[in-house]
């Protein structure tokens, strides 16, 4: 077969992604039903109830109970303002900050203050039964931010935008011979 012959040549596909962000801010209730919306969910609702069951406590001075207090309301207050700015695409508008590893890192650190302080609360449940409620509460909080990290380790690592989205463009060329 002769290089030269046209036939030879196939076409060359370029395909390209532009990412489309909407700068205004703007009310979206539809992110309370995707996962990471109703993971959001269910991590405030088990930091406060988390709360509620040391603070109600008789030993709610101990250390043991300030210390999963500060994990809970910790996150309470993170996450409770992360659902704020993606209900309200504030993510979206400061797409530059890198939003899902600054979470991955977040819920990863959570995960293991969990484990400690549910740990801790389970121990002491044999004294005060409102910290066993306080750890069931705590135990199920370490298992929904452990597989939100996840959920954000495989979402960073895929290139994948916190809010917004990419959308791929391809392009066929047909690259002629020199002559």
């Amino acid at each position: 077969m002769d290089q030269g012959f046209p036939g030879q040549y196939a076409p060359t596909t370029v395909t390209t992604t532009t990412t489309t962000t909407q700068p205004n801010i703007r009310f979206d209730p539809s992110y309370t039903r995707t996962v990471p919306g109703m993971l959001k969910i269910a991590q405030v609702v088990l930091n406060l109830l988390g709360f509620i069951c040391i603070t109600v406590s008789r030993q709610s001075n101990s250390s043991r109970g300030g210390w999963f207090n500060t994990v809970a309301m910790a996150g309470f207050w993170f996450t409770g303002i992360l659902l704020v700015f993606y209900l309200f695409h504030i993510v979206e508008k400061f797409s530059k900050i890198p939003w899902l590893k600054v979470e991955f890192i977040f819920c990863t650190i959570w995960t293991a203050f969990y484990l400690l302080a549910a740990s801790l609360a389970a121990d002491y449940a044999k004294v005060d039964e409102a910290f066993g409620a306080a750890a069931f509460f705590g135990f199920c909080a370490m298992v929904v931010y452990g597989y939100d990290a996840w959920l954000k380790f495989r979402a960073a690592k895929s290139g994948a935008l916190a809010q917004g989205q990419h959308s791929p463009k391809q392009t066929s060329t047909v690259t002629s011979p020199a002559y």
